[in-house]
């Protein structure tokens, strides 16, 4: 009894929380509405239609991940649903990104799958969902210098994501070849964590993380390097989903008269680059001001910038908002039933 009203207390929390980013995000909600309006409707259809496919993807890379670990039970249409919901979670509770990530951990546990595989599953999709984007950057970057339109703000931070996928192999690497020297490096890490976490939460230490976190480590590049073939194809299914998204972007500059390709990919770039970097939920506020930033800064008119902005991060944020936080509902609800 004590679990199942903690679980609706959950709930509740979830529809308070969601009221709130509604509430303060509600004008842009009203503005997407009037926006779309002003451009062509086949394009914009067309263009809920990709961003979906993206999603739908992420279930298919999600599906491969696991199969890569050994866990061959989960099907993309079970782990559709967790998509939605990771990214929901990650909105309202920001963590960059491991609210989420937890989520679909606990979700998987609950359903059989051993913790570390897990962790293992959901830390392998992580990076080819990077080392995805990573392909379209590159491929957008090449189209920009040709156009002679790349900035060196874009290149670098692009760097910056670079690095981020690569200290993540690197740790893989390093934990299925010398785990010992992982733990060593980690330990340090985890004291300091342990140190801060006394002093702010009244002497509570936490769970020793460092050797776990090793093992699930090692464990993913063991199973990487044993099934390189379910691995190809989650990275095969993560590129997809960003080449969906990209198309998703060129279709709602198309629905407002914009047709440079340089132009197109170049702000498609900039705009899943500050949603990863930026500080707030999703890139909120911030990606918006960046794409319109950019746009304006190759020929267009504030005008059209601004509507492109608007729909586009209008679709591709508050469409998974939307669908996760129905569905992150529902999921509560049928386990307090």
């Amino acid at each position: 009894m004590q679990r199942k009203n903690i679980r609706i207390l959950l709930v509740g929390i979830l529809i308070i929380i969601a009221l709130a980013v509604i509430l303060i995000r509600g004008d842009q909600l009203v503005e997407l509405f009037q926006t779309m309006q002003t451009g062509s409707i086949i394009p914009l259809m067309l263009a809920i239609l990709f961003q979906f496919g993206k999603y739908i993807s992420q279930s298919f890379a999600y599906a491969a991940s696991f199969r890569t670990v050994g866990e061959l039970s989960l099907k993309p249409r079970e782990l559709l649903p967790l998509v939605f919901s990771s990214y929901f979670i990650n909105v309202v509770a920001p963590s960059f990104n491991t609210a989420g990530v937890m989520l679909v951990i606990d979700s998987a546990r609950k359903r059989g799958v051993p913790t570390g595989r897990a962790t293992s599953a959901v830390l392998l999709m992580q990076i080819t969902v990077i080392t995805g984007f990573i392909v379209i950057m590159v491929i957008g970057f090449f189209i920009l210098q040709l156009a002679r339109q790349l900035s060196a703000i874009y290149f670098l931070l692009g760097l910056v994501v670079v690095f981020i996928v690569g200290a993540m192999v690197s740790v893989i690497y390093i934990g299925n070849k010398t785990p010992d020297a992982l733990v060593a490096f980690l330990t340090p890490i985890e004291k300091l964590v342990n140190r801060l976490s006394k002093r702010f939460r009244k002497g509570k230490e936490i769970v020793p993380w460092a050797e776990n976190m090793t093992k699930s480590f090692s464990e993913a590049g063991g199973q990487i390097r044993k099934n390189p073939l379910q691995a190809t194809k989650a990275f095969g299914f993560s590129v997809l989903a960003s080449t969906c998204e990209l198309v998703c972007f060129c279709l709602v500059g198309i629905a407002f008269g914009l047709t440079s390709p340089s132009i197109l990919i170049g702000g498609y770039v900039v705009a899943t680059l500050f949603s990863w970097v930026a500080i707030t939920p999703q890139g909120v506020g911030v990606a918006e001001a960046m794409i319109i930033v950019a746009l304006a800064a190759s020929g267009l008119s504030t005008t059209m910038a601004t509507a492109i902005a608007i729909v586009y991060r209008g679709v591709v944020f508050w469409m998974p908002f939307a669908i996760g936080s129905i569905v992150i509902h529902s999921l509560q609800r049928s386990k307090t039933n």
